[in-house]
């Protein structure tokens, strides 16, 4: 596993509002760039530490199944108690 590249730099609100894009592409690069207003830090922009994978639709089909009865109505008593009834 390659070690991600970690370069601090320090850019003011205005070189962050006009080059935008191209800071977010250095920090997925794994730059960390550090935004100060009057040269104080104000905001930290680094790379995301994992993508979640894209869901594959029909991935799980087959792994699980659904009882005939899912959507019966339910029990009285588990009813009442959904309603604050005790018996």
């Amino acid at each position: 596993m390659a070690r991600k590249r970690v370069v601090r730099e320090s850019v003011n609100i205005y070189e962050a509002k006009t080059s935008l894009s191209e800071l977010v592409e250095r920090a997925a690069a794994g730059e960390e760039i550090i935004i100060a207003k009057a040269g104080k830090p104000k905001a930290r922009l680094v790379p995301l530490e994992s993508a979640l994978p894209r869901r594959v639709p029909g991935h799980g089909k087959g792994k699980w199944t659904v009882a005939d009865d899912f959507d019966a109505p339910l029990p009285t008593d588990v009813l009442d108690r959904f309603e604050g009834k005790r018996r």
